[in-house]
């Protein structure tokens, strides 16, 4: 596309005119990524695993309690960053941009604005024009992917399950349905595109982008309910870049093995022998799937066949 204003993953175009901040060089950090697995880590003997086991990058949390979850020490950040040769991404929450400068000050290489932390402000996402920093967000749908990338994110993260029961059904329906709606939107006529971007409501310039590419405009990674390489091979398979790693997978008995056979599974997606052997010797305890009342199929003793 022509249009200055549009993102564009593989030429010069760039979102915005700063000159401090393009958005084409965040686009280019962000696409580092790809074929990755991104490893969320609590503390720094987890953080040295994630990247001995081959993960491309860590994000950095704090670990999950009652009450109001904010953004990572910036002690421990520090701590991780001067320890790990990868790159180190940390969570803020949505909207806080004071957050955001703290961790952008620190040196962090990509800021998470995330809906897994507490919500700062309701009505408001941080416009990451105004950041160096190469920013993530989430997304359940185009619409609200697309939105994001107007305000600055260069890599989408269609999120799933938030609870870490390592249940992939939610990530899975999400990841569908924004796939889905690309799908229909690559068979629209030109002047459908239109009326598509105000059902979804998303910037014209960037629906058209996506269907001139066929895909998300920027990197486009799955997180939730991801803790078998089976899990992270289907993902890959349904056309995410790369995937997020909660700290659930560091509940198993042997972190490193499981960590390291993900990693494995991500590069090898369509290899099922390579599957197989990623997948062999996993079968120690991790989180529970927990399924709602509604999702259980009862069999009594009066059913009939």
């Amino acid at each position: 596309m022509a249009d200055d204003n549009a993102v564009t993953l593989y030429s010069n175009a760039a979102i915005t005119d700063a000159k401090k901040n393009p958005f084409s060089i965040k686009v280019a950090m962000a696409q580092m990524l790809r074929g990755g697995a991104i490893v969320e880590v609590t503390n720094l003997d987890q953080a040295r695993i994630a990247e001995s086991a081959g993960a491309c990058c860590v994000v950095v949390s704090d670990p999950r309690k009652p009450g109001i979850s904010r953004m990572p020490d910036p002690s421990l950040i520090k701590e991780i960053k001067q320890a790990l040769s990868i790159p180190v991404m940390a969570k803020a929450r949505v909207g806080h941009f004071v957050e955001a400068q703290i961790l952008e000050s620190i040196g962090v290489d990509y800021i998470d604005e995330s809906e897994v932390l507490a919500i700062a402000d309701e009505d408001h996402f941080i416009n990451k024009h105004n950041f160096r920093a190469t920013f993530v967000c989430g997304c359940r749908d185009l619409g609200e992917a697309l939105r994001r990338v107007r305000e600055g994110a260069a890599l989408i993260r269609t999120q799933g399950d938030l609870n870490g029961s390592g249940d992939i059904v939610e990530t899975v329906r999400n990841v569908r349905k924004v796939m889905g709606e690309i799908r229909v939107l690559n068979n629209m006529d030109e002047d459908e595109v239109f009326t598509f971007s105000k059902r979804i409501q998303a910037p014209y310039d960037i629906v058209a982008q996506t269907k001139q590419m066929g895909r998300l405009p920027v990197v486009h990674f799955a997180a939730g309910g991801i803790v078998t390489p089976a899990d992270a091979a289907l993902m890959m398979q349904l056309g995410c870049d790369g995937v997020f790693l909660g700290p659930e997978v560091f509940d198993s008995l042997d972190p490193y093995k499981r960590v390291r056979a993900i990693v494995q599974a991500v590069r090898n997606y369509n290899d099922p022998l390579e599957l197989a052997q990623a997948s062999s010797g996993l079968d120690d305890a991790m989180a529970g799937l927990n399924l709602s009342e509604n999702r259980v199929e009862r069999f009594g003793a009066g059913d009939t066949y």
